[in-house]
């Protein structure tokens, strides 16, 4: 419960950055308030950024981020939505006829971590900070009290967001803000889920800690330019980092080239390289909490991976009655992502929360990850408001104080992944009751014993070609046992649709783990579905006839 405090309270918990050391650079210099970098020019390249972190990592974390201004800290979200960035005072709006564009958040709320910014000249490889200062935002009906904000520059910012034309003023594309959180659009313009810097001790037995990024460099881009460059520097009580994001804002999708250096503090029990945030609340699978007027509630439906072996992976996503969590062993994984397939209004609904717009985010590791697991964090929820669903990439070897660890990786924020298998997809996954003929009900004729039916629809890759040869299911359950399978052709999907039920052997409620792919011959067809299911208890294991009939 510790991470659903801080994600609802959007609190940022880990270190503050002090100016001792490599950390220098951060002195402020008098030049004139009307510059948005008003900062003296100091060297600044990735190389030093890379020293920097190294040598804070060797001094004492410096603890929670110091306690804002009343009329700060007393905001409401919606007093906190109302404080907008002056787009005259943008970060690149001098520059004629540019494609991009950087607005700074206000800290307020539970956005308490003091983020400190500076713009480069990449040519000269010279920073100059941006101090805070009232007149930098458009404070409109927030009710701020600015008297108390004068004379505070110290104060920094929250976090940054990026505008792309033709919509420089009105439209962000990307955005960092709260600990390490930072998310993309893609031509949708809808946001969805969220990526983060680093995950520490998500699921390790002890509380999570949420590192952050305390301060960022901009390379100051072309005119023409739709890439940029910006750097991060994350601290928390358990790690230091360098980061460099290279962001290429394209029409259809956003895609983040990433490289990261990590400095742990004190050794680590669980490190989470990429760690990927989202929300799953119902979907065609799992119903249990979709008594509203959407048929799906969901920012992602799966979890996707390509394996080292070259095997591909559906993981359809659930909300459970308690928390799960679920490690998939790996070797040099050719990439993995949290998905948003179901791009269809009609299968939500919702003109709040547009789920149908919601982008995917797939991770494509650069180099040799060696050996690992993707793992799948899942937390009951009762409904839209907080991410629920965790992923990440935890590599096996033991995580130490002292050493630097490298990982380069490159993020498609996109409705679809930029990679396919070729062979036939899950397109959804349905369950419901069992132990009955398909276009039948329980009943007086069919008196069978308590299942839960499944029904897998693939489509794509060369399932069609291969009907004549013979389509075969190979299912797997852990536990019980699988019967009643039929295999239907689907016209209106033009694909295929696997229906199974499964039959419990026991009394247990321990999660079943299903597997399924199919074949024809020894040629494998689909890539393989994956599936957690909750057996009910006993005294549940029955179909309840409700009806009055006087």
């Amino acid at each position: 419960m510790e991470r659903r405090k801080f994600i609802k309270a959007s609190l940022a918990l880990a270190a503050y950055c002090g100016t001792t050391g490599s950390a220098a650079l951060f002195m402020r210099s008098a030049l004139a308030a009307g510059e948005i970098a008003d900062g003296s020019a100091t060297p600044f390249d990735f190389s030093l950024l890379q020293s920097m972190a190294a040598d804070l990592s060797r001094q004492p974390f410096g603890g929670p981020p110091a306690e804002l201004p009343k009329t700060l800290a007393e905001l409401t979200p919606q007093a906190y939505n109302d404080i907008q960035y002056d787009a005259s005072h943008s970060l690149w709006h001098d520059i004629a006829g540019r494609q991009l564009d950087v607005h700074l958040f206000h800290v307020g709320m539970g956005f308490k971590r003091r983020v400190r910014m500076y713009s480069v000249d990449p040519a000269s490889h010279q920073a100059r900070e941006i101090h805070f200062r009232p007149e930098l935002f458009n404070y409109h009906h927030a009710g701020v009290d600015t008297s108390q904000l004068v004379g505070r520059d110290n104060l920094g910012f929250a976090g940054f967001k990026v505008n792309k034309a033709p919509e420089l003023t009105r439209r962000d594309v990307v955005s960092f803000l709260g600990a390490s959180y930072f998310r993309a659009v893609d031509s949708t313009y809808q946001y969805g889920l969220s990526a983060r810097g680093l995950a520490i001790d998500t699921y390790a037995g002890q509380p999570e800690e949420f590192p952050d990024f305390v301060a960022f460099w901009f390379d100051r881009p072309k005119a023409a330019d739709t890439v940029f460059t910006v750097y991060a520097l994350l601290d928390s009580p358990s790690a230091t980092g360098a980061y460099r994001f290279v962001i290429d804002c394209q029409a259809e999708r956003v895609v983040m080239d990433i490289e990261k250096h990590i400095h742990p503090r004190t050794a680590i029990k669980q490190l989470g390289i990429t760690p990927i945030t989202s929300m799953f609340s119902c979907g065609t699978n799992e119903r249990r909490t979709c008594d509203t007027i959407h048929p799906q509630i969901h920012d992602s439906d799966r979890l996707a991976m390509w394996r080292g072996n070259g095997e591909w992976i559906c993981r359809p996503l659930n909300n459970p009655q308690k928390l799960q969590f679920n490690a998939y062993m790996d070797e040099n994984p050719k990439g993995f992502g949290l998905l948003q397939l179901d791009h269809d209004f009609n299968d939500y609904q919702d003109v709040i929360g547009w789920y149908n717009k919601r982008p995917s985010l797939w991770v494509e590791p650069v180099g040799n990850w060696g050996k690992g697991t993707v793992n799948l964090m899942e937390i009951p929820t009762t409904g839209e408001t907080l991410d629920n669903i965790v992923c990440f990439w935890q590599p096996a070897e033991p995580i130490v104080a002292g050493r630097e660890y490298t990982y380069r990786y490159r993020l498609y924020w996109s409705g679809e992944p930029p990679v396919v298998s070729g062979m036939a997809r899950v397109m959804a996954t349905r369950t419901g009751m069992g132990g009955f003929p398909e276009g039948w009900a329980p009943g007086e004729h069919y008196p069978a014993s308590w299942a839960r039916r499944f029904a897998v629809d693939f489509v794509g890759g060369d399932i069609k070609a291969a009907a004549p040869k013979g389509i075969e299911p190979v299912i797997n359950a852990s536990a019980g046992k699988i019967d009643n399978i039929e295999i239907l052709f689907v016209e209106p999907m033009d694909g295929y649709r696997i229906l199974f039920d499964w039959i419990p052997d026991s009394d247990k409620t321990d999660p079943v783990e299903l597997r399924m792919f199919l074949r024809t011959g020894v040629t494998a067809l689909s890539e393989t579905w994956l599936y957690q299911y909750f057996p009910p208890p006993p005294d549940k294991r029955r179909y309840v006839d409700d009806r009055q009939m006087s």
